[in-house]
Parts: C-alpha cells; structure tokens; sequence
C-alpha cells in the first residue's frame, strides 16, 4: 500500500523553512566570533534546532557548535537523516538572477544558495517526518536529524559526532541523487607543495569540491598570455590590468563536464614562464580531468571513471601550493595512485601533503535499508531505474549502512554549487512524498499498531 501523508500545509511550511534557512549565508568563515565555522553557520544551526524544537523534536546543540540533533520516536535502533546547513560561496553575482541567499520563487523554481545542496532536501526530509507526526504515526526506531556544518569543507562536524555520539542503526542522507546512491567513491584532497616566484602572483579557486570557473593575473606577461588564450581559443576577459580566463563550474565529481578556468590559465602561462606549479599541470595533468595523463585510465564498473579537479593555486614569492580534488572509483588502490602522484610531482620538485581523505562507500543492493528506500521510489514514481554509485561524496559514508537518497530526480536539473542554483517546486513536493513513505516503512507503526 502506498500512503500519502503529505498536505499543501505541509508543502507551505517545508517552503517558508527554507526561505528562512537560505538566508543564512553559511559559507565558512573558521573559527569567527569564537565559533568553529563562523557566525552565521552557528547562526543557521541554532535556528535549525529551534524549529525542530517547536515541530516536537527533542534537540541537542554541540557546546562547541560543530553540530546539533533533533530526535523523535522511541527504540533501540535509530534511523538518521544526515543533512547539513553549510554552503559553498555564492560564486559570481553578476550571474544570480535572483539574491543567492534570498530563496525566491521564480516562475516553477525556488532559487538560492542550499536550496538543492542542502537546504532545501534537508527540510523536504524534516516536513516528511513532520506530516508522519501529524498524521498519529508512531515511531518503532528514533528518528534523528543530525545537521552538520562543515560538509562542504572537511567534515570536522561529523567527526566530531562520531567522537561524542551513538551511530545510528541505518539512515539516509537526502545529499544527492534519486533512485538511490549505494556506493561513493573515495575522496581525497591533496596539496603540492612548491617554490615561490619573484614576479608570479597568483591566487584562484574557491572550494576544493568546486571547478574553478574563474583565474585571474595581472604581471608584465599580460599581453603575451592574452595572445596565447587567443590562440587556443580559450575565453577570457579583461578590465584594465586584469585578465580573468573563463571556465564552466561543476561540482568535482563531475569535473570532466567543466572547464577549468585555472588549468587554462597554467597553461597559457607556461609558455612564458618556468616554474614547477605551471610545469607540472600543463604537462602532467592537463585539461583531462579523468587524471588519465598522471595515472593512465583508472575506472570500475560500479562507479566509473576517476575525476580529478585542479580546485587551487596560489603563487607568492615565497612558496607555491597546487589543490587538488580527486574522486577514486570505489575498486580503484588509492595508495597506488597517491605514490604515483608523489613521484611524478616529485620530479617537478613539488612535495605531497594529503589534506583529506574520505574512505568509499558501499551497502549492499540485498540489504533491507537498499531494498526499501529504492521500493518506496520505484511505487511513488514508476521508475525502476537500479540504484547507483556516484564520485559525489556524502554524509552517509559517515557511518555504517547509510546511503544517499534524493533529493534530485534523474529529470532534474542539477545546479548545486553553481550560480542561479535552483530546485523545481514539484520536485520538492514529491521528495517530501517519498521521504514520508520512505521513514514509514523503515520505522513507522500507525496508531493501530500496525
């Protein structure tokens, strides 16, 4: 049987959350006002937790601020619903056609930063469970919200939970991609140490999970560069003394379907310059972003192809530093690749330091959590589309028997981490539907019993 539990009450109020949400602009700022992730993530989180207070939920705030939780139901066994309330920076704001931390409705969309990533999904989950309430279900397993704040950067959120707190018995992370994601390939951030330049001044990327869509220099070489952008036929635009190379921005587990505004530039560079950063990208890397020139053609069956993202560089006449994020399928030997990577950065006299690591993610397509969540999606919609594996990375490789489910539709458009990031209105609603089936079957009991 297929419930419906979701009212337009619901649908109003999962909406008026998350306009309130959006405009929190929680983008990092370490360690601000005394906070661990700055002021208006702790902001964000305390407001998060007071609304679930006034829906019913028992709450519970880090004292440190790196987390907080808000509960309902009774049992043993716990499902978790693992969200976060952080954000990538807003990027170009002449490309918002709307204020990035404004969520407004436009037409069928409602537009804002986190309202796909993770904003958005993470209210559809919380109205779910809240229609569920209201609709006298009772709860054999707790319900726990965990909302983190630190996932767009280096997880300390939930490592520090993991330290403190009870891991949950199964749980979802509405973070990604409907049918379903089983497995997550490993993520590993890296830094290239190297030597710095007399008369090279560089500074660009945003975020290691971000391809860089812009890279900027302004030196005595401008007009030479300039010339050699011309004749690749790369974009680029100047004001005054400065020269901005244009790329396309994806999120780094799609970087092959970017451009990287950063590689470009390196390369144009190279031409008129030597040094180990610019050497090593433009020969050693490139614009391939499968990795496939550093460590030949590393890919699986059940997740695909390596991506590997030049997310940074900075050039001081002190030193140079290269970031990198790289998307390991999930059979892939990361000690192979990064030894690899050692001693071919190595030879350009640029040292490895590993900056994060993120083990893959695997549960069984058999298991009770798999078999249920694809089930309820597959009788909501008709899609019998099998579940899948994915370079993106989310908090449900935090524990164990956790998956990715949702909140994006294989028709939706993706545009989490980019500018105008927007989530289709009937797309919302019918993720709330799913989740509420989803928390039914896993740990529902009507008031019969039942």
């Amino acid at each position: 049987m297929v419930n419906t539990f979701i009212t337009e009450e619901h649908k109003k109020a999962c909406v008026a959350a998350i306009q309130k949400l959006v405009a929190f602009p929680s983008v990092l700022q370490e360690n601000e006002n005394n906070t661990p992730f700055g002021q208006s993530i702790q902001d964000v989180l305390e407001h998060t937790l007071a609304l679930t207070n006034d829906l019913g939920f028992t709450t519970y705030l880090d004292p440190a601020g790196y987390y907080g939780y808000a509960e309902v139901g009774s049992g043993q066994e716990m499902l978790a619903i693992l969200c976060h309330l952080d954000v990538v920076p807003a990027g170009d704001l002449d490309k918002w056609e709307t204020p990035p931390f404004e969520a407004v409705i436009k037409g069928e969309h409602l537009h804002g930063r986190g309202v796909q990533d993770d904003k958005g999904p993470s209210m559809a989950a919380l109205y779910a469970v809240k229609a569920l309430m209201d609709a006298g279900i009772r709860f054999n397993k707790r319900i726990r919200f965990i909302f983190g704040t630190d996932e767009e950067t280096l997880w300390r959120c939930m490592n520090r939970y993991n330290q403190l707190e009870e891991v949950a018995t199964m749980g979802f992370a509405p973070d990604s991609s409907f049918p379903l994601t089983y497995a997550e390939k490993g993520l590993l951030q890296a830094k290239l140490h190297g030597p710095g330049h007399s008369c090279l001044a560089l500074e660009a990327g945003t975020a290691y999970n971000v391809v860089p869509a812009k890279a900027s220099y302004s030196g005595h070489l401008l007009a030479s560069v300039i010339a050699e952008l011309k004749n690749r036929n790369y974009d680029y635009e100047t004001d005054d003394d400065i020269l901005t190379v244009l790329g396309v921005s994806r999120h780094s587990k799609d970087a092959a379907e970017g451009v990287n505004a950063i590689v470009r530039l390196l390369q144009a560079l190279h031409k008129f310059e030597d040094h180990p950063a610019l050497a090593f990208i433009s020969n050693e890397v490139g614009e391939d972003a499968t990795g496939a020139k550093l460590f030949g053609d590393i890919s699986d069956e059940p997740s695909g192809k390596l991506s590997f993202n030049v997310a940074g560089i900075t050039v001081t006449p002190k030193s140079s530093e290269i970031r990198l994020d790289i998307r390991i399928p999930v059979l892939a030997d990361k000690d192979a690749l990064v030894k690899t990577l050692v001693e071919k950065a190595g030879a350009y006299g640029l040292s490895y330091e590993e900056y994060d690591y993120l083990a893959s993610l695997y549960v069984p397509l058999d298991s009770q959590l798999v078999s249920t969540l694809l089930s309820v999606y597959r009788d909501k919609t008709g899609d019998m589309t099998e579940a899948e594996s994915s370079g993106g990375a989310t908090f449900a490789r935090t524990m164990p028997n956790c998956v990715a489910f949702g909140a994006c539709f294989p028709t939706t458009e993706q545009t989490e981490h980019q500018e105008n990031e927007r989530m289709p209105l009937e797309d919302l609603y019918r993720t709330m539907d799913i989740y509420a089936e989803a928390v039914y079957r896993l740990a529902g009991q009507d008031v019969n019993g039942h």
